[in-house]
This record gives C-alpha cells, structure tokens and sequence, in this order.
C-alpha cells in the first residue's frame, strides 16, 4: 500500500520537472559542501543549501511554513535590518575617524554598482536592473532589501550572487588588484598615525551619520540607522553584554533564518532560468568593477599626492567586512612582509559598508 502510494506520486510528477528538482537537489548540494568543506559563509550557505532541497521535494510540505517565515521576516525587511544590528556592533570605525579621507575609498568603489545598472537595464526592466546591480556592493543585507524593495522577480538568485561573491573575495579580487597595479605600486609602505579618538566622538559619528544619509537617501534611513544604531550599543560604553549578543548571537541566528527563509525563492520553477545565469555574471562583472573603481580611485590620487598610497587598499572599498580588508592586508605582506596595511584596509573596509548602504538608497531613491 506505502509502495504503491509513493508509486503514485512520483507518476504524477512530469519526468521534466523531477530534472529540474535533481538539478537544484545538485544547488542545495554545492552550497552545504562549500558552507561545511570549504568554509564559504557557512551560517548562510548550509541553511540556504538546505533549504533549497526542502522546496524541491514533489510536494514538499515545509513550503507553506517557509512562506509565512518568508513574510514575517523577509517582506517587511525585519531580518535585514536585525542584521545590520549586529554589523553594526561589528565595527570599529576608529581607523576612518583617524583618517576621515579614507570614506572617500569607499565612495569610489561602488562604482561598479552604477556601471552594471546601465548594462543591465539591456536585458532586464529598471526596477530588476538596479536590484541586480546592488550586487556589487558586497552587501548581502542591502541586496536583499533593495531587491525586496523593488519588488524583483530575481531575489532568490541575487541572493546567491551577493553571498557567494561576498564569500569569493580571496579569490575574486587579487588577480583584479594585480591587474591594475604594479609590483612597485603594491610595496608602497603605509604610515598608520593613529588619533586619539575621543569616547564623545564615536558616540556622535554613528548619530551624525544617521542624520546625514537619511537626508542624502531617505530611502536608506532604515538600513543606515539599524547599522548606526549597533554601533552606537558598541560604542556607548554602558551596554557591552548587549553589544557582544547583537554582534555575535543576533548576527548569526539572524543570518540562518535569513538563509534558510531565501530559499522559498530557490523553487525550480523560479530559478532554474536563462536570466539566472545572466544575473550571476552581471554580478560578477559589478564585483569586480567596483574593486577596480577602489584601486584606479587611489592610483589617480597618487598622482597629485606627496605621501603615496597603497592602491590596493582602494579594493576594500567594498561593503565585504571585513574580509576585503584582510585580504589587500595579506596581499601586501606577500609583496613585503613589513608592509602593514590593515588598518588602512579596514578603514576603507568599514566606510565600504556605509558607503554601499547609501548606494542602496540612492537607487531605491530613484525607482522606488
């Protein structure tokens, strides 16, 4: 009776559509391997590659139950502004406050962002273009919220572009870095001159902050001030157990629900298309353009600059924190081992993060 019963559903599958669901069986697959073997954003990937197995089942019932998690936290954008709660909590901005013209790296480097969206808008309609651009910024959370947003019948694939991008950067952007730059140019030594930051100081930098981007981009002031907000708990001295769960419990329960809640839009149907494919490589092409935008930023300042700059550092300009910063860091002990550049990549590292988020509400400014 069970064999016949199961029998009888598999029939009533059309052999075209058990393809597509061995097909993305394979995704779900790929992203637990890379999550557990290769350590690629593993709190994303291991729920989002589950979950894509779970929708694909012939008459999956965790279906419904993911859809209404889907509107609870996903459609009303709770779950990235939670996270821009713990991001927040994340960062130290002290290396921009010692040097504030480091928030200029992170301007330049979302360049890439408005360059795909002109390509883009070839294949797709605006409101779908400018969602596939934010890819760009590195930023999984604004991605999210830009593509939600805009109502883009894509967000399950710019989903997977972002975080997989975001998880790629040691291998995406040294050989973009290196293109562009000279041996020479990647062995310049930089002097970090750390000031004295005051305590008043980093608590107003995250208010004025606020203020000022939600003047700029209204549209951001919600994912702005969530992310202002977790810093101001890190910096007002007087809610540090609170500071430590939001950047560490909040962040990543936050983060497993958002993989495992995405992957209602990984369904066969949805996903398994020409424009899916188009989309990751629209992604790629934004990533790696706003990478360049960071270094061709800084190799053009060097021209009118006494005290030369590290090109490479104009890389971490995007909002991937804070492996970008690691990796230019990594990048310039292999050219010289006394070549430290963290704390200059950091600082352009964290004003990435601003600076992607204001890019999100500009385009939302201008679509929405």
């Amino acid at each position: 009776m069970f064999l016949d019963f199961l029998y009888e559903n598999f029939m009533e599958v059309p052999w075209q559509e058990w393809l597509k669901y061995v097909v993305m069986w394979l995704i779900g697959a790929v992203l637990i391997f890379l999550a557990i073997r290769k350590e690629m954003e593993p709190t994303l990937l291991l729920p989002l590659g589950l979950g894509t197995i779970l929708v694909n089942m012939p008459f999956s019932g965790a279906i419904e139950p993911l859809e209404e998690l889907f509107n609870a936290g996903i459609a009303n954008e709770l779950f990235p502004l939670l996270l821009f709660i713990g991001i927040g909590a994340m960062i130290d901005f002290g290396p921009v406050l010692s040097s504030p013209k480091l928030m200029l790296f992170g301007a330049a480097a979302q360049f890439g962002i408005f360059l795909t969206l002109c390509l883009a808008s070839m294949f797709f309609d605006m409101k779908d273009a400018a969602s596939i651009a934010i890819i760009g910024a590195a930023d999984g959370p604004t991605a999210i919220s830009v593509a939600q947003k805009l109502n883009s019948d894509y967000l399950g694939a710019i989903m997977v572009a972002a975080y997989s991008y975001m998880a790629l950067v040691p291998i995406i952007q040294p050989p973009v870095i290196k293109a562009l730059t000279t041996k020479k140019e990647r062995r310049i030594r930089m002097v970090y001159r750390p000031a004295n930051v005051s305590k008043t100081t980093r608590i107003l930098f995250p208010i004025v902050i606020t203020f000022i981007a939600s003047l700029v981009a209204p549209a951001a002031a919600g994912l702005v001030g969530f992310l202002m907000f977790g810093n101001l708990i890190r910096e007002c001295g007087v809610l540090d157990n609170l500071s430590e769960t939001a950047s560490k419990v909040l962040a990543n329960l936050v983060t497993i629900f958002l993989g495992i809640t995405i992957a209602t839009r990984m369904h066969a149907a949805e996903f398994l298309k020409w424009d899916t494919l188009l989309i990751l490589g629209l992604g790629l092409f934004a990533f790696i353009f706003d990478t360049a935008g960071g270094v061709l930023f800084a190799k053009f300042l060097n021209l009118f600059s006494k005290e030369k700059i590290n090109p490479m550092i104009g890389a971490a300009g995007i909002s991937a924190f804070p492996m970008s910063g690691r990796v230019v860091h990594k990048m310039g002990l292999e050219e010289d081992p006394q070549n430290f550049l963290l704390m200059h990549s950091i600082g352009v590292n964290v004003s990435g993060q601003i600076a992607s988020v204001i890019a999100g509400g500009l385009v939302l400014n201008f679509f929405l």
